[in-house]
């Protein structure tokens, strides 16, 4: 069982506003467990809304959409859905006295363009909104069914809630739940793992998949089972492999962060960090917006911007930068457990980031080449060094 989510506006497509719709009704689907294969936005045009949900019905057994159901000229999704499902419009008084009642709650009276919200397909289910003045509706076809919901997020997840949810599990029969677990990694990139634990990914079972940011690589794994207790037996079987393979590449689940997990493998060991970083001031955005900074965090230094290297003053060194960063007095015991330092240099063809990390007994030094996106360098960068930070802690 799968389903095709539809979101409908110009606004969407203007990039005015962000499609979150989507993203929260493919979270709820998975609790009932069904996947979303397919998500489609579409402006407030009455052929082309058609002639996606005309293809979306041939494709997918349930098709949600979201937004059109004002009672404007330019929502016309009622009678783009009637036209794609291949039914005429009906009025339904019934609906037409919910909508005036919506609007006596406001101690006003609905225009006649709303009484175009009493519209809908002919022999669709409709649905009460009580948090909104749109009639949502169903309708029912051999191969599925297509539901319509407000574009308004609280009146289409209040529905989707109250409504959506509890009538496909009992029209579907739907006894299943998915589940996922994200597992974050770092220092090693996508191509690396994807050779490693390339065969899972071919699972259909659990699904595993990986997704790549500045630095850092996901692996999501999703598992499609009738109880939560065996998805995530399924997925326990997979992440043992996965960690097997990639061992401490791995730092974190979910939507852990690198700082926020460095952070805490400090405050574990009883260890604090002070830091120096030119040409760059990520590092320095990124412990410091850790509510538990003052518990590890010594010192820290940030430098232009914008380096070359012409300009006066210019560090040569990382580890220059680290060691100065620790030793510098301190109120409290005069220096901090750990050093940072870190150089991002565009300029430097060869070597434009340089990084290390220091203590009494351990340092670690990185100096590497960048071709990625200039404006990401800095969060690669920062990423690099709390990364080192991080693999010389594992170590005490």
């Amino acid at each position: 069982m799968h389903a095709e989510l539809i979101a409908i506006g110009a606004e969407l497509l203007l990039g005015e506003i962000v499609d979150t719709n989507s993203a929260h009704i493919a979270r709820a689907l998975r609790e009932v467990g069904v996947g979303v294969r397919w998500i489609s936005t579409v402006g407030d045009h009455g052929p082309s809304i058609t002639a996606t949900v005309a293809h979306a019905l041939r494709r997918s057994p349930i098709v949600i959409t979201t937004g059109g159901l004002g009672p404007t000229v330019d929502d016309p999704t009622r009678e783009a859905i009637a036209a794609a499902c291949d039914r005429a419009l009906e009025f339904r008084p019934e609906l037409w006295e919910q909508v005036i009642a919506r609007f006596k709650r406001f101690g006003r009276y609905p225009g006649e363009n709303n009484r175009k919200q009493a519209y809908i397909p002919e022999g669709a289910i409709a649905l009460e909104n009580p948090v909104g003045t749109a009639p949502c509706f169903i309708v029912e076809h051999a191969g599925g069914a297509l539901i319509s919901l407000p574009g308004v997020p609280r009146e289409m997840e209040y529905m989707l809630a109250q409504a959506v949810l509890p009538y496909l599990r009992e029209k579907f029969q739907l006894t299943h739940i998915i589940k996922a677990k994200i597992l974050r990694t770092v220092g090693m990139g996508e191509s690396v793992i994807d050779e490693k634990i390339g065969d899972l990914e071919l699972l259909e079972n659990p699904v595993v998949g990986l997704a790549a940011h500045a630095g850092q690589t996901d692996i999501r794994i999703t598992a499609t089972a009738p109880s939560e207790a065996e998805a995530w037996a399924m997925i326990a079987r997979i992440e043992e492999r996965v960690r097997q393979e990639l061992g401490d590449f791995i730092y974190g689940e979910g939507k852990e962060t690198l700082e926020e997990v460095v952070g805490r493998l400090l405050i574990e060991r009883r260890q604090t960090v002070a830091f120096s970083e030119f040409g760059s001031d990520r590092l320095a955005q990124r412990l410091r917006a850790l509510p538990n900074r003052f518990d590890f965090l010594r010192g820290d230094t940030t430098g232009p911007n914008h380096l070359s290297p012409g300009d006066f003053g210019f560090p040569i060194s990382a580890l220059d930068l680290a060691k100065g960063a620790r030793e510098a007095p301190k109120a409290d015991d005069g220096k901090a457990d750990w050093g940072i330092g870190l150089i991002v240099n565009l300029e430097d063809a060869v070597e434009p980031v340089r990084v290390a990390v220091t203590n009494t007994h351990i340092t670690e030094t990185r100096s590497t080449g960048y071709g990625g996106p200039p404006a990401l360098a800095a969060t690669w960068a920062s990423t690099t060094a709390l990364n080192l930070l991080r693999l010389a802690l594992l170590k005490i």
